[in-house]
């Protein structure tokens, strides 16, 4: 009996549980044992005996006058055999002998020990870690199990997962690394402690640990956007207006960062300034591109616009996108980054979009259309006159045009083309009938000129067109007084 509870006390302690955990399982093992050897359905208990320095199996029945069911009960005459003190009413235990369990029944205490007290050690780590997720650890590489490392943290392991690691990192045997942990699993496969070196609370960690700033309050982590191997980019702000935020977490000649980017493996950090205004705060976290401007296209949907110059679009997308990706997480908003040529290529084309080509088709209600037909034609989608003739029949029989609409329709069409046609010949035969004839014998060279002269006069009474008559008549004077002269 010193023995097993020995046994017992030893499990207990290299497995950080109580005993009384451990004891419960020897029993639970016990009486799994004991049904599957003895094949039976009764009450069977389990107790520590001291006498027989080990786990007795007792089976207990109900002492009744009359038996219904002898698997759990038994008459009073016979429990007075077994127990003189046995009364109607009152459970009696009878021993049930375990020297014939054998190598099998031992083997399934065995297991069933092994499961209860891996099940309670499950337990008591998630009891111990479920509060400390995002806790910086130290912890010592003890094995590798494919790409996953496990770790030992002294009362438990962790597992690293091939994905909770930096590309930039290789880790041996014995090496000892500092980890967050990520999660803590109760069931499953992977069941137990998760650590991490990709997580962005990594590097938050490192900070507090290395700037006293952060640590003692004066300034806060706003946020932490990590792409773990390439890129880090931190948001910080000060409570202090005398303490620069960023400058405290650069530190003297850059040996804070520093000594966290040897933590990392050489991995880059951008340290940024927060803001609570989103236009500012993308400003800065697209860094070390320059912004021309930051337009919000939706504050619900935290969707936002980001024009720059040409030359700074490369540098503001980053390798692969990544300066653009990282400044989206940090900010939680969608960012779209265009240049100032694409700008103005969308919006000529917006604008082009709204200007549509033609005469509008309210133009027709001057040549009769009324105003009926012309709320079917814009509900059809027939904005132009230009539009209205290549339309199909099919079209207009969906927007519930007429047989009797159509030909107004088409009247009106014929009358607004028909002014084009109808104003050059209104305007030649109007010159051919204001247009003076002439004759040898009216002609101003063969008569006296002063006679032309007021006749001319006489006949125009319109002061322009006397005006012109006037200036001919000077012209031809001229002409005849060279002529002579000739």
């Amino acid at each position: 009996m010193d023995t097993l509870l020995q046994h017992i006390e030893l499990l207990s302690k290299e497995k950080g549980i109580d005993p009384q955990i451990v004891s419960d399982a020897v029993k639970d093992a016990m009486l799994v044992a004991a049904r599957k050897h003895f094949r039976t359905n009764e009450d069977l208990v389990a107790e520590f005996d001291a006498q027989k320095k080990g786990v007795s199996i007792y089976s207990v029945y109900k002492v009744v006058e009359e038996v219904q069911d002898p698997v759990h009960e038994m008459l009073l005459s016979e429990a007075l055999r077994h127990d003189p003190k046995a009364s109607a009413g009152a459970d009696i235990r009878i021993y049930r002998s375990t020297e014939s369990l054998g190598r099998i029944s031992a083997q399934t205490v065995r297991q069933v020990i092994l499961q209860k007290v891996r099940e309670a050690e499950r337990e008591a780590v998630y009891s111990e870690y479920a509060n400390r997720v995002g806790e910086l650890v130290n912890c010592v590489v003890k094995r590798m199990e494919g790409q996953d490392l496990i770790c030992d943290l002294g009362k438990t392991e962790a597992r690293l997962p091939k994905k909770e690691q930096s590309r930039l990192e290789n880790f041996s045997i014995g090496d000892r690394v500092r980890v967050v942990i990520k999660a803590v699993e109760k069931t499953g496969k992977n069941a137990g402690l998760i650590v991490s070196r990709a997580a962005a609370e990594l590097v938050e960690r490192l900070f507090e640990q290395e700037v006293p700033e952060i640590y003692d309050g004066t300034v806060l982590i706003k946020g932490c956007a990590r792409e773990a191997g390439e890129r880090t980019k931190i948001a910080v702000i000060s409570r202090d207006r005398d303490v620069d935020s960023v400058g405290a977490c650069v530190g003297m000649k850059g040996m804070r960062v520093q000594s966290i980017i040897r933590e990392l493996r050489g991995e880059k950090i951008d340290i940024i300034e927060h803001s609570e205004d989103p236009v500012v705060f993308a400003t800065h976290a697209l860094s070390p591109a320059k912004i021309t401007r930051v337009t919000v296209l939706s504050g619900v949907d935290k969707h936002m616009e980001v024009i720059v110059d040409d030359s700074q679009l490369s540098l503001a997308i980053g390798k692969k996108g990544q300066n653009v990706r990282l400044a989206s997480k940090l900010l939680g908003w969608r960012i779209d980054i265009k240049s100032e040529e694409e700008k103005r290529q969308e919006v000529e084309s917006a604008m082009a979009a709204l200007t549509v080509p033609g005469a509008p088709v309210s133009v027709l209600i001057d040549h009769g259309l009324s105003e009926s037909i012309l709320e079917k034609l814009l509900t059809a989608g027939i904005p132009t006159v230009e539009r209205l003739t290549s339309v199909t029949q099919e079209d207009l029989d969906n927007a519930g045009v007429t047989t009797e609409m159509v030909e107004v329709i088409q009247a009106a069409v014929n009358s607004y083309y028909g002014q084009f046609d109808s104003q050059p010949a209104e305007a030649v035969a109007g010159y051919v009938e204001e247009a003076p004839t002439t004759s040898e014998e009216e002609s101003p060279a063969s008569g006296n000129e002063e006679e032309v002269e007021a006749v001319a006069a006489e006949e125009v009474t319109d002061p322009v067109v006397a005006g012109e008559s006037a200036a001919t008549t000077n012209e031809t004077k001229e002409s005849g007084t060279i002529e002579n002269a000739d």
